[in-house]
C-alpha cells in the first residue's frame, strides 16, 4: 500500500487558521498552536456576544425611552402600559429612535397615552 501524505490539506488548514488570527498580538498570529487556541476562544466569544448584543441594545433603547418619558412627565412603565392599552404597536427600537430624533412626535405619543 502506498504512503499517503497530507501536506497540501494540512497546509491549507493551517493557513486558514493563521488567516483567521490576523491582527492578533505576538505569537497569536504567527504560531499555529497559539493561533488555533486564540481563534477557538475568539469564536466562543463571538457566539456569546452576538446574543449579548441584543440584550445590550434593548437596555439602551429602554434607557432612551425612559429619559424622554421623564422629560414629558411620565414614567417608563406607565408609558409602555398606556401604549398597550391604546393599542399602539411600536417596538422599543422604533420608540427610542423617535424619542431621540423627533421630540414632537414622541410628545404626541405621550399625550395619546395620557388621554
Amino acid at each position: 500500500m502506498s504512503r499517503v501524505k497530507h501536506a497540501v490539506a494540512t497546509r491549507r488548514h493551517r493557513k486558514r487558521v493563521l488567516k483567521a488570527a490576523e491582527g492578533q498580538w505576538g505569537g497569536r498570529h504567527r504560531f499555529y498552536r497559539r493561533a488555533k487556541e486564540s481563534v477557538a476562544k475568539g469564536m466562543m466569544y463571538s457566539f456569546r456576544d452576538r446574543k449579548a448584543k441584543k440584550r445590550d441594545f434593548r437596555g439602551l433603547w429602554i434607557v432612551r425611552i425612559n429619559a424622554a418619558c421623564r422629560e414629558c412627565g411620565i414614567s417608563y412603565s406607565s408609558f409602555m402600559n398606556g401604549l398597550k392599552k391604546a393599542k399602539i404597536v411600536l417596538d422599543r427600537k422604533v420608540l427610542s429612535d423617535i424619542a431621540v430624533s423627533d421630540k414632537q412626535a414622541f410628545g404626541k405619543l405621550v399625550e395619546m397615552v395620557k388621554a
